[in-house]
């Protein structure tokens, strides 16, 4: 591939903080050119990185003999370049029969599972996958074609979870180009081009109209326009996480709030300042948080409208106790005298009905503190890859929040163990006077009950340092005389 190629999908990389030296990168390859592209770019730059790479490929059975075609042709691709391979499959239309899911959307689930199944057993640390901006482009059109908020207008995210996208600031056309210049083929499917289906009429006839006629860069517009609402939708998500763990109280029949904190909640004036007051703001901000509860209590998946949300809104303001909204998933929202309370789906209820008969899931894992750099533990148990990063400390204590979440690097002593929080754990969080249980912790943070039990806390030499999201303890806090800090990240597998 180019060497301009390589610069703009490095600088991807770095930009988004992608890939670690050190990890190990499943490239998803269904044979088609962008995967086949990105291939070989991670190839020419994984020295570079530092990274190692494997081949991965699923194979979704729709098209018969030509499926297993292109898992063949993958495979002797993997094969010439001297990369592991590994092959998933599924029934994707039977599934999608059985569970009654639109057919592209079964195949993205599964092929996402197997993503996932491979990050869980250990074999790669990040996925990386082939789209491109054009796929930005398209998918942009596409949610403005169906419907959408602003929220959908945020288009592909360059990372989510383990899931990396390094070509998505680079040209489908480019890519193709340079594959031809070194006579690499490339598998084609056929149902790309199938004209009933939104997204190829988008790809071939709509976009393509756009540039021709209205806008040469439309592409590259609609990426950008992509990118500046990711950055306000970050916002405003820390704005509603704000208003969600003040505000939302937990059970386990579902999640509630009070009325008031609904229509007028009271977390925005930190973030908001004097505009907190304003109608349409509280409005703007009543509104994510139902989505939000919507997101966080239904089961099954189902499109919430603005429909929906204003049908909550107006229980909020003008209904009477006892009043009911019926949400897509499942999820019900009763008004209770003053509050509001999301009711999880009843498929929920039976599961959880059955998790409570179950022992609570127990688990213990050392770790060895590195001097520098990062340690990582995966813990199978609540699906997530805990990470300890060692930082420099320039003067940063005076940051009341920075307190909050960082270790002393040169107070921590072995063995240090990550395990799950056991009833009668306690310690003094950092900034606080007199040593508090973990449980009272919960209460004062608004931890939902159903997350407490398998809660992961890290101990040194026996004594509890770190406690999730809650307040590290003070005797391992950071102070002004820290050379190094040590910060704990958490990732869902």
């Amino acid at each position: 591939m180019s060497a301009r190629s390589q610069v703009q999908v490095e600088a991807t990389i770095r930009r988004h903080r992608m890939l670690r030296a050190g990890d190990r990168v499943g490239v998803a390859v269904s044979g088609g050119a962008d995967s086949v592209a990105l291939l070989l770019l991670l190839l020419e730059l994984r020295e570079k990185l530092g990274i190692t790479l494997l081949v991965a490929h699923f194979n979704h059975q729709l098209r018969g003999a030509e499926s297993d075609t292109d898992e063949a042709f993958v495979r002797e691709l993997a094969a010439r370049h001297g990369l592991e391979f590994v092959a998933g499959r599924a029934d994707v239309a039977a599934r999608a029969r059985e569970n009654r899911w639109n057919l592209e959307d079964a195949a993205r689930r599964l092929r996402y599972a197997f993503f996932e199944e491979l990050v869980t057993a250990g074999r790669a640390d990040r996925i990386a996958v082939g789209h491109t901006v054009d796929d930005q482009a398209e998918t942009v059109l596409a949610r403005l074609a169906r419907g959408t908020g602003p929220a959908g207008l945020a288009g592909i995210y360059p990372v989510v979870g383990h899931v990396v996208r390094p070509l998505l600031e680079t040209r489908r056309e480019e890519l193709r180009r340079e594959l031809r210049k070194r006579g690499q083929e490339w598998r084609e499917d056929a149902s790309n081009r199938d004209m009933a289906r939104l997204r190829a009429r988008v790809r071939h006839s709509v976009l393509p109209h756009i540039e021709r006629e209205l806008q040469s860069a439309a592409v590259k517009h609609l990426s950008e326009l992509a990118s500046l609402v990711r950055e306000d939708e970050s916002f405003w998500a820390a704005v509603v996480q704000s208003c969600f763990v003040s505000s939302v109280a937990a059970n386990d029949a579902g999640l509630s709030i009070s009325i008031a904190d609904m229509l007028e909640p009271k977390a925005i004036a930190g973030p908001l300042g004097h505009v907190a007051g304003d109608t349409r703001v509280l409005e703007a901000v009543s509104k994510r948080l139902i989505r939000r509860l919507a997101a966080e209590s239904r089961g099954q998946r189902g499109q919430l409208t603005a429909l929906h949300v204003e049908q909550v809104l107006r229980l909020s303001r003008e209904g009477q106790s006892g009043q009911r909204v019926q949400l897509p998933g499942g999820t019900e929202v009763e008004r209770v005298f003053d509050r509001l309370v999301f009711a999880r789906p009843r498929e929920m209820l039976a599961e959880g009905a059955e998790e409570t008969t179950k022992a609570m899931p127990s688990y213990e894992y050392s770790v060895t503190l590195p001097e520098e750099g990062t340690a990582t533990v995966v813990i199978p148990e609540i699906q997530k890859r805990l990470c300890l990063k060692v930082i420099d400390w320039p003067g940063g204590a005076g940051d009341t929040s920075i307190l909050d979440a960082t270790l002393d690097r040169d107070l921590l002593r072995p063995p240090l163990i990550f395990r799950n929080w056991r009833p009668g754990d306690a310690y003094r969080p950092v900034g606080r006077q007199g040593t508090r249980k973990v449980k009272r912790l919960f209460q004062e943070h608004r931890v939902p009950a159903r997350e407490r039990t398998s809660w992961p806390v890290l101990t040194s030499s026996g004594k509890l340092a770190w406690a999730g999201a809650l307040p590290v303890a003070e005797e391992f806090a950071t102070s002004e005389g820290t050379r190094a800090a040590v910060v704990i990240g958490e990732e869902t597998l």
